[in-house]
């Protein structure tokens, strides 16, 4: 038949400055989509160096190491007949941007920078960035030297553009564009545009589960389509916690989501979407097939490239899940106690000094410390493995005025 695709989201957690870590993890989710026979695979905003790097973005290194792990990705053998795109930075005409790269069997289709950044709460993205504002334009990029050995290009397409492949086509948001009201996603989807991909960068407040999972079904649910959602998990080296909240909708539905508040290093989500449920579902909105006829057109990448099997038709489809988000008592209870694991694990200390001076905000952050106990011994005993190499077993020291909180590794 060729109209069903299997997709691939994740949620990663990465770290920033950790350019083997996070190649490691992608490397990871690259090829658990693959297994799951995903013929695209999306993760994160600015995954390959993590997204709190901070005034690092400033530095000429963290460019040039970015490229060296798009390199690696590009020559790895388990990223072929995959079609894959990865969040870094990159200068273009000396102006550094938030981009998504995307690649297919070690040739670079697009560098598509983000055209609207977050600065409010604790985002400030045009401290480091610049937003693209040559909307549905693309210029030419000259590529490092060393990746033009690996793909023999010498410049790649650089704007604002979509993915035309044999079967369907693609385009890209990164993050703040589905919160802001002139969203990228509908004049893409009103141009034709079936399959929209969202690299995220969106840290936890409460009750912010229910805003991006709302404005994902809204999304797809007035413009048609199928909607991937990348997060970030973790704490990757600011104060701040990702929450992992990964999804895919589906014409107004969510049909596929990754578990909130995990100690999973890597999660990677799948859905099996028919291509003739978006078409049908956009043909029956008439209003939009009248401004669809009259869109201005982006500028389209062909690929020699199908997502979908012409084997296709035994293949289940995914349906709509009904799932209730975290309440706000546990979102206050898991959100920090995971980003406590992340912090005490990777910053080698060898446990918490926890000063108990017998108010509530020493029961209180007492009663995080335990959650995040609690997390990670039901991570063990879930199976998983990285939880447990990183010291997994937990031993309380109560002493008179002190709480002391000591790691010791399983082996």
């Amino acid at each position: 038949m060729g109209r069903k695709v299997v997709v691939a989201t994740c949620s990663l957690n990465q770290w920033a400055m950790d350019f083997q870590g996070n190649l490691d993890r992608i490397l990871d989710s690259i090829q658990q989509a693959k297994a799951a026979g995903a013929a695209c695979r999306s993760g994160p905003e600015l995954e390959i160096p993590g997204y709190s790097c901070a005034d690092h973005f400033y530095e000429s290194d963290t460019l040039l190491h970015s490229w060296e792990v798009v390199a690696e990705l590009l020559q790895h053998p388990g990223c072929v007949d995959i079609l894959v795109d990865v969040g870094l930075p990159v200068m273009h005409k000396n102006v550094t941007y938030n981009c998504r790269l995307v690649f297919l069997n070690r040739k670079i289709l697009l560098i598509r920078p983000k055209l609207i950044l977050s600065d409010d709460g604790n985002y400030r993205e045009t401290r480091w960035f610049t937003a693209w504002r040559k909307v549905r334009q693309v210029e030419d990029h000259y590529i490092p030297r060393m990746i033009s050995r690996i793909t023999g290009q010498v410049t790649v397409p650089f704007g604002d553009a979509v993915i035309a492949t044999r079967d369907t086509c693609i385009g890209y948001e990164i993050c703040e564009e589905l919160w802001n009201p002139e969203s990228s996603h509908i004049p893409m989807s009103l141009d034709g545009v079936e399959i929209i991909i969202n690299g995220s960068g969106s840290y936890t407040e409460i009750r912010k589960g229910y805003v991006c999972r709302d404005l994902i079904m809204s999304a797809t649910a007035r413009s048609g389509g199928c909607y991937l959602f990348a997060n970030h998990r973790g704490c990757d080296g600011d104060r701040v916690y990702f929450a992992g909240n990964s999804m895919i909708g589906l014409n107004g539905s969510i049909i596929g989501r990754t578990l909130p508040y995990s100690l999973q290093e890597v999660e990677v989500l799948t859905a099996t979407v028919d291509l003739e449920s978006v078409r049908s579902y956009r043909s029956l909105l008439r209003s939009r097939c009248l401004h669809g006829a009259q869109s201005q057109a982006y500028p389209r990448i062909q690929v020699n490239f199908a997502l979908s099997n012409e084997d296709d038709i035994f293949l289940p489809l995914s349906q709509p899940l009904d799932y209730t988000l975290p309440s706000p008592e546990e979102e206050v209870l898991y959100g920090p106690a995971c980003w406590l694991w992340d912090y005490l694990r990777r910053s080698g200390q060898g446990g918490f000094l926890l000063p108990l001076s017998g108010g509530v905000d020493s029961s209180c952050t007492a009663t995080i410390v335990y959650s995040m106990c609690h997390l990670v011994v039901q991570a063990v005993a879930n199976g998983e493995e990285k939880v447990a190499a990183s010291s997994a077993f937990v031993l309380f020291t109560f002493g008179h005025t002190t709480l002391t909180v000591h790691l010791h590794s399983l082996r």
